[in-house]
């Protein structure tokens, strides 16, 4: 049996013991009330026999005796209705609730009371607001699934296009082969890129990246980060400028926040101008771990920082573009916030007062 039907027959047995249980206390009190007036009717006739006076005193006492049964029976009544009445119209706000929601109605918070329903009444809203929110998520992931496909086939269209007139001019020329050779290989690479990163994308939408949990050194990270992008920088003259903070760590994975904070860099080496630096630091306090990357280009185009962490969005350089290695393809911010929000970090974009683009992080230590 499952833990559904399970519930539900515990449910109904409890629900049949209770009106058992009502069933019994109803009988005990008719009886109580049947004896009682019993008693009275015999105390009377008993009182009458044995008083020469009876035309007066027993009229009071039937009356008192009548009182007594029509007060007990009106305290039964009353005990007994108001709280099925009061049940009865619980029940129907509750089910006229659910009504308007099954019909499309808005996620309205009924009234607090405190009463037997109480429970179930914050259990039905729980319930609610979560499926709602699981509804808005199903059809913005519905949207979000066509854009993507729509984005993919047009970053897919152009490197291949690409290498099919490098190819078709190779064949009709033998001059600057090496030229066509070049431009092949760029687009290839830049395929295989948007091959990596869609493969990390899928991993993290179907929940299958997994991480490790280990304590992070943060200046060992950037370091690593920055080697990894050492030929990149070379090519652009760029440096990185990692201050030793003393050690600062955090819970996390280190090679994919070495890859999360490696496309940070890579946004900032491509709008820094050549011969720049990249600069980094970080600190901690109770709450979290915050790290700082920024460059010194001219900053974020202001309409673009609302839209900087969209998969497939590019917005506009304000640096010059890496000509010979552009490999982006806008997903790279993206996949970042991903894994650092695994890691129950964030991030944030802002332009610095100087001027230069700026990302900010936090680690949160609970």
């Amino acid at each position: 049996m499952s833990a559904h039907r399970k519930a539900v027959s515990k449910c109904s047995v409890w629900s049949k013991g209770i009106r058992r249980g009502e069933t019994a206390i109803t009988v005990v009190i008719l009886v109580c009330l049947g004896m009682i007036s019993y008693a009275m009717a015999f105390f009377i006739r008993e009182f009458c026999r044995s008083n020469a006076y009876w035309g007066v005193i027993p009229t009071k006492m039937i009356i008192l005796s009548a009182a007594v049964f029509l007060v007990t029976a009106g305290g039964f009544l009353f005990v007994w209705l108001v709280p099925r009445r009061y049940e009865r119209a619980r029940i129907v706000e509750l089910t006229d609730y659910l009504e308007q929601i099954n019909v499309g109605g808005a996620v309205a918070v009924l009234a607090t009371k405190e009463d037997a329903f109480s429970h179930l009444q914050d259990e039905m809203y729980k319930t609610v607001t979560e499926l709602y929110r699981t509804r808005e998520q199903a059809v913005l992931a519905k949207e979000n699934y066509a854009d993507n496909l729509a984005n993919i086939a047009h970053q897919l269209k152009t490197p291949v296009t690409a290498a099919f007139l490098a190819l078709q001019l190779l064949s009709n020329s033998q001059e600057k082969v090496q030229k066509h050779i070049n431009q092949i290989t760029k687009q290839l690479t830049r395929l295989q890129h948007l091959e990596e990163e869609l493969l990390t994308l899928s991993r993290i939408d179907a929940g299958t990246l997994k991480l490790e949990h280990m304590q992070v050194d943060i200046y060992t990270v950037l370091n690593l980060a920055a080697d990894n992008l050492n030929d990149l920088l070379s090519q652009r003259n760029i440096v990185v400028k990692i201050p030793d903070q003393g050690r600062v760590t955090f819970e996390g994975d280190m090679e994919w926040t070495m890859e999360a904070i490696m496309n940070l860099m890579k946004n900032c080496m491509e709008h820094a101008p050549e011969g720049s630096a990249i600069h980094c630091d970080y600190f901690s306090n109770p709450l979290y771990r915050e790290i700082c990357i920024w460059d010194e280009g001219a900053g974020f185009a202001k309409e673009d920082i609302p839209h900087l962490f969209e998969r497939f969005y590019r917005g506009q350089r304000s640096g010059k573009e890496i000509k010979n290695n552009d490999t982006g393809v806008g997903i790279g911010l993206s996949i970042a916030r991903s894994i650092l929000e695994l890691q129950n970090g964030t991030i944030t974009a802002r332009n610095l007062p100087q001027g230069g683009a700026c990302f900010q992080l936090k680690f949160y230590s609970h």
